[in-house]
């Protein structure tokens, strides 16, 4: 089990340098652009953070995580631009194999965090399935149209983990988590 008192983590993975697979770190970036704007208001100790390619390097963050949102490039094996909330067993399912075969992948992450018992009880996945993993700096047509969703699914998660109850139904969208200030999209 994670830190109880420990931040909510919201860790976008990716390498940006080849196309699609940056899709975590684009998110993660748009959440830090709309709460620095002020459009964005986070629930206390919420943690952004580009994780880039760090792999197995960041689970000293999960570990110290109350709460964890995923975001990332994942093979959901549908059209390039599909967007999937994944929570509980259905993320470990999406994440038996690798989107590009240089890397650990997300799945390997966890899979060490669950095995360490740091692994927090309230995990979300949100996962966009890639088009292209090549050289490059801009995301793909389909996913660059998915990015909004993508941003608009992480608020969400983001407000779901910030309740002291993950999970259970919101009867107040002002309540404790992720209030978008102004249309994100």
């Amino acid at each position: 089990m994670s830190a109880s008192d420990g931040p909510l983590l919201v860790l976008g993975i990716g390498n940006v340098l080849l196309r699609d697979e940056g899709v975590g770190v684009q998110v993660i970036r748009e959440l830090e652009a709309l709460a620095e704007r002020g459009e964005l208001e986070l629930p206390p100790d919420t943690e952004l953070l580009d994780g880039g390619t760090l792999g197995l390097d960041l689970l000293p963050r999960i570990s110290d995580a109350r709460a964890l949102l995923l975001v990332d490039a994942i093979d959901l094996r549908d059209e390039p631009g599909t967007m999937r909330i994944l929570r509980g067993p259905d993320i470990q399912g999406a994440l038996s194999g690798h989107v590009s075969p240089h890397q650990v992948g997300i799945g390997d992450l966890i899979a060490a965090a669950r095995l360490m018992g740091t692994l927090p009880d309230a995990v979300i996945l949100v996962g966009v399935q890639p088009l292209e993993i090549a050289v490059g700096l801009e995301l793909s047509p389909p996913v660059l149209a998915a990015l909004p969703r993508a941003v608009d699914a992480a608020i969400g998660a983001i407000a779901e983990l910030g309740r002291s109850d993950p999970g259970a139904a919101d009867p107040d969208p002002t309540m404790a988590g992720a209030v978008p200030t102004a249309a994100t999209g």
